[in-house]
C-alpha cells in the first residue's frame, strides 16, 4: 500500500505543478510570483497532505517525522546529490537571505518543539513568518526578476500545457491523486511500523521523508545537469523553509501536534546542527564541490543506517 501511495503521490504531485504553473502563466503571473507561490507550494504539496492526513488520522510522530526527515533529506542527501552532478554555486545573497531565514526558521521550529506540541497560535505565528519571508523575498527580487532564483525555478518545470482545460485537468487530477496518495502512503507507513514493532516516527524521518521529497530531487538533479546549481540551492532552502514554517503552521491550525520524546531526544537537535553545518559550507569557497557533496551523502547514510540499526534492535 505505501509503494502505491508513494507513487500516486509522486505522479500526482508532478501533474499538478504542471497544471498550477500553466493556469498561472495563463493568468498572467510574472515568473517571480510562480515561482515564489506556485511551485514552492506544488512541490511541498506532498509533504503537505502526507501531514496534514497523518495528524487527522491521530499519527502526529509520522506528521513531525516527515518534516524533519525530509528537511534532513533535502539538506544531506538531494543538495549532496546536486553537488556531486555539479559544484552548487552559493551566491552570497541567497545565503544571507535564504541560508539564514532556514537558520531562523529551524531555531523557531525547534523552540517550539521543545514545549511538547505545536499548538493553534504557533501555527500562526509560523504562518505569519513565512509570509513575511515571502513578501521580503519578493521586495528584494522584483527589482531583478530575469535573475531571480525563484524565477529560474520555473524554467526547469517542463511538460507545461499550454491549454488553460488542459492545465486545469492537469491541477485537478493532481490534486485528487495528491491526496489519495497521501492517504495510502500514510496508512501504509502505519502498519509498515506496526508490522516491524517501530514508533511511527522512524516511519515517518525515512521511508515518508524521503520518498515526498522526490520531487525536490527530479527539480535539483534536473537544474544541477543543465548547470543550474543556484537554482538547484534555491530549491531545497525554499523547500525547507516551506516545510518548517508553512507545512507546520498550517497543520498546527487544523490540529494540534504533539511532539514526540524521541524526536526532542535525538532528531530535532539533529535537525539543527546540520542546518549550522551547512552554512559554513556554502560559504567555503562560495560554491559547494564534490568533496563536500559527498560529505552529505555520507552523512545522510550514517543518518539512515542509525535508523535501520534501531529498527533491528527492537526487531531482534
Amino acid at each position: 500500500m505505501a509503494a502505491i501511495g508513494l507513487a500516486l503521490l509522486l505522479f500526482s504531485a508532478d501533474f499538478m505543478v504542471r497544471g498550477a504553473v500553466g493556469i498561472a502563466r495563463r493568468l498572467g503571473l510574472s515568473p517571480l510570483i510562480i515561482g515564489l507561490t506556485v511551485v514552492a507550494i506544488g512541490t511541498s504539496a506532498p509533504e503537505l497532505v502526507t501531514t496534514m492526513t497523518a495528524t487527522l488520522e491521530g499519527s502526529p510522530d509520522l506528521a513531525l517525522g516527515n518534516v524533519i526527515g525530509s528537511n534532513l533529506a533535502n539538506m544531506l542527501l538531494i543538495l549532496g546529490i546536486a553537488a556531486l552532478i555539479q559544484p552548487v554555486a552559493c551566491a552570497p545573497r541567497v545565503i544571507a537571505r535564504d541560508g539564514s531565514m532556514v537558520l531562523i526558521a529551524t531555531i523557531l521550529f525547534v523552540a517550539i518543539a521543545m514545549t511538547g506540541v505545536f499548538a493553534f497560535w504557533h501555527g500562526i505565528a509560523l504562518l505569519a513568518a513565512l509570509a513575511l519571508y515571502l513578501i521580503m523575498t519578493y521586495r528584494a527580487e522584483r527589482k531583478t526578476e530575469a535573475d531571480s532564483l525563484h524565477a529560474k525555478e520555473v524554467e526547469e518545470v517542463s511538460g507545461v500545457p499550454e491549454r488553460t482545460i488542459v492545465a486545469a485537468l492537469f491541477l485537478l487530477g493532481g490534486l485528487i491523486g495528491t491526496v489519495i496518495g497521501a492517504k495510502l502512503l500514510v496508512d501504509g507507513g502505519v502498519t509498515v511500523a506496526e508490522s516491524l514493532g517501530v514508533s511511527k516516527t522512524v516511519i515517518g524521518l525515512t521511508l515518508v521523508a524521503i520518498g515526498t521529497s522526490l520531487p525536490e530531487l527530479a527539480i535539483v538533479v534536473v537544474a544541477s545537469m543543465r548547470g543550474h546549481g543556484d537554482v538547484a540551492l534555491g530549491n531545497v532552502l525554499g523547500s525547507n523553509i516551506f516545510n518548517l514554517l508553512g507545512i507546520t503552521g498550517a497543520v498546527a491550525v487544523v490540529s494540534p501536534l504533539a511532539v514526540s520524546p524521541a524526536l526532542l531526544e535525538f532528531d530535532i537537535w539533529l535537525l539543527l546542527g546540520v542546518t549550522v553545518l551547512l552554512l559554513p559550507l556554502m560559504l567555503t569557497g562560495g560554491r559547494l564541490c564534490r568533496r563536500e557533496g559527498t560529505l552529505l551523502v555520507l552523512l545522510y547514510s550514517g543518518f539512515l543506517a542509525f535508523q535501520v540499526e534501531s529498527v533491528r534492535s527492537l526487531v531482534l
